[in-house]
């Protein structure tokens, strides 16, 4: 192992989820994932690592590994920009696998939720025409390969990063794409955090939709908007729908306030309740059955 190996092999096998304190290793949380969470550790600046405690079997992660490592050729393929990356594959004892997903960090400041506070209007709109652009560059894709490749996305704007006049996209620890039609990536992944009282609602009634979704280009972008009520801009939401219909004339029907609404609230009913749902699991398995709870929630969630 390398240095960089050796410190998150050291942080893993001492992480205690419900007390991050209790780790020799000092890290801070970046953001929470349905089904990961990313660290900066305090020895390893210059990275942000991805943490996917997921897999039953090394040889189930290194599926997973290989597939995120195809679907970041093909976005770069695509034109778009991704931040350095390395992956890492970790077995403790008596828990899951866990695989890393490493990034070089990019500066905090200038994430595209951010700078929707603070950018001049008319930069603010440069930034947002170039993940329009980046979008549009896997829309074009998919219209090429489809049904032999087909890759979806994610647009919110906590997934971008502008640079020097350049977006970054960095949420590609997701791989979601199918081959004739079929989709490569194993759906039963995504109920690895979920409560286990929940998973067969989940598996029967949402699933589906949620990894629909991102290959759908009307979706993604009403998505995209929708994440403006998410960052607290509710303002921006009308212009920013104008605007979008203006660069995307094609989207049939055109997006609309209402509809753009309706999806945050409904969005947001949905995951404020997954979360309050996964509190309660990680109770009953630590108090009622004194197991190890592996996924780290967040605390509240202004949305």
């Amino acid at each position: 192992m390398n240095a960089l190996e050796t410190l998150l092999d050291t942080f893993e096998s001492n992480l205690e989820p419900t007390d991050l304190k209790a780790s020799p290793v000092v890290a801070k949380v970046l953001g929470y994932g349905e089904i990961s969470t990313v660290f900066q550790l305090e020895d390893a600046p210059d990275w942000a690592a991805k943490r996917m405690p997921l897999f039953e079997s090394r040889q189930a992660a290194e599926a997973y590994q290989k597939q995120y490592q195809e679907y970041c050729e093909v976005l770069r393929e695509m034109g778009l920009h991704l931040p350095e990356d390395q992956t890492l594959i970790l077995e403790p004892p008596n828990r899951p696998v866990v695989l890393y997903i490493l990034q070089k960090s990019l500066p905090g400041d200038r994430f595209a939720h951010k700078l929707i506070h603070t950018l001049p209007r008319e930069e603010l709109y440069t930034m947002l025409s170039e993940i329009v652009k980046a979008l549009e560059s896997v829309w074009a894709y998919n219209a090429e390969h489809r049904p032999e490749r087909e890759f979806a996305i994610d647009g919110q704007l906590s997934n971008w990063v502008w640079i020097d006049d350049q977006v970054w996209y960095i949420d590609t620890s997701t791989p979601l794409y199918r081959l004739q039609g079929e989709e490569q990536l194993d759906p039963e992944l995504f109920l690895k955090s979920a409560p286990s009282f929940l998973r067969w609602i989940i598996r029967l009634a949402f699933l589906k939709d949620v990894m629909n979704r991102y290959y759908d280009r009307r979706l993604v972008y009403i998505d995209l908007v929708a994440n403006v009520f998410k960052e607290q801009k509710p303002e921006l939401v009308p212009e920013m729908i104008t605007w979008l219909n203006e660069q995307c004339a094609d989207l049939d029907p055109a997006l609309t306030g209402e509809e753009v609404e309706k999806y945050y609230k409904e969005d947001k009913l949905i995951w404020a309740l997954f979360l309050a749902f996964r509190r309660i699991d990680r109770w009953m398995t630590t108090t009622l059955f004194r197991k190890r709870y592996e996924f780290i929630l967040p605390g509240k969630i202004v949305r």
